[in-house]
């Protein structure tokens, strides 16, 4: 399946739709159990289980399992934050008690001032934009008055993050404030390129978490949390399927791991801006190239950065890009994917074509 991806952007959700949310949970609720008969009525299985005596092993641990849920409920949520941006409704966790709030960079897209309302209370308190880092999708806001009883979320260590570990997702989707979902951490180091449109940034995430717990649009920001009380990402993306109208891929949804997140709000709280992104560059600005198939073939140097990586080793304007070490480039999506892993200060061997001739040199790579 090929498969898009697109923010869990803002989302407003007026009476109409709220409805319609409703309408939809208690048709949901109300075909439980039920399938389409032969003649396109319901029939209902007349097989109870209601009945069967559940092993009192299996029992116990389903308690158990619950009583886990409703502990990191009770422990987290109350630092999950809803964000108005005037424009559409986003999530936010409370980073530190002294009123910072992190979240996605789409959900606070261009504006400078918020209202937020925090878990134990109605009120829309006022908030300002510390700053805002695109280039990882992470923004940190400021409320301009605390309110008693505002707790910091506590963030886990995303090298223990395995695949098979159960997750909650906590945030506002469809703008419905303080929801949860529940499900799976299912993959871990993916490197996923955000669309510009529909309010994307367009920027290239590595490491991010992969999980099936649903994200839904207005879950920007939020929380995804371990059983041990721990955020360990911000959900950001949910996939979306071409085949299927561009329509939600149930189950695919990805966050940003909880140490990027760390390195990145530390940074804006102490500086007021990331000093030191981590993040790789070539020292380029390109764009995508057409081979004689018509088919993306490369990325045409437009021009390079004046002493910066990719000009130190060689490579000017009118050079092709066609792989980086192992890994073939035919888009600047899948160049900035390939380079999304590095490190600055990384030697990377880079194939061009320059004339006709295809060439390699050695790059040290730059910073973002």
């Amino acid at each position: 399946m090929n498969a898009s991806l697109r923010p869990a952007r803002t989302a407003r959700i007026r009476t109409a739709r709220i409805c319609a949310v409703a309408l939809v949970v208690a048709l949901v609720g109300g075909c439980r159990g039920t399938a389409p008969g032969a003649d396109g009525a319901l029939s209902v299985s007349t097989t109870s289980t209601a009945s069967t005596p559940k092993p009192a092993a299996a029992q116990r641990s389903a308690n158990s399992l619950q009583s886990d849920y409703e502990t990191v409920i009770k422990n987290v949520l109350p630092s999950v934050v809803q964000i108005d941006t005037g424009n559409g409704l986003g999530s936010g966790i409370v980073y530190d008690d002294k009123g910072h709030i992190v979240t996605n960079a789409h959900v606070v897209g261009k504006q400078r001032t918020f209202g937020v309302t925090v878990a134990n209370s109605e009120q829309l308190l006022a908030a300002r934009l510390v700053s805002s880092f695109p280039e990882q999708d992470l923004a940190v806001v400021k409320l301009d008055k605390i309110p008693s009883g505002l707790k910091a979320a506590a963030f886990g260590d995303t090298s223990k993050v395995a695949v098979g570990q159960i997750v909650l997702a906590m945030g506002s989707p469809l703008g419905l404030s303080g929801s949860v979902t529940q499900g799976i951490v299912s993959a871990v180091g993916r490197t996923v390129s955000e669309g510009a449109s529909g309010g994307g940034t367009g920027a290239t995430i590595a490491n991010m978490v992969q999980t099936s717990a649903a994200i839904n649009p207005g879950n920007s920001g939020g929380a995804l949390v371990n059983l041990d009380s721990q955020v360990i990402g911000i959900p950001t993306l949910a996939a979306t399927d071409p085949q299927l109208g561009n329509s939600a891929a149930p189950g695919i949804g990805f966050a940003i791991p909880a140490s990027m997140v760390r390195t990145v709000a530390d940074q804006i709280i102490k500086n007021g801006k990331v000093t030191d992104s981590g993040r790789a560059a070539l020292g380029i600005t390109g764009r995508t190239v057409l081979g004689a198939d018509f088919q993306p073939a490369g990325v045409a140097v437009v021009s390079a950065t004046k002493g910066g990586a990719a000009e130190k080793a060689g490579i000017r304007a009118g050079d092709i890009i066609v792989k980086v070490g192992d890994t073939r480039i035919t888009t600047i999506t899948s160049l900035a994917e390939a380079l999304a892993p590095a490190k600055p200060g990384q030697k990377v061997k880079v194939t061009y074509v320059r004339a006709g001739g295809t060439k390699t040199t050695e790059v040290t790579l730059g910073e973002m």
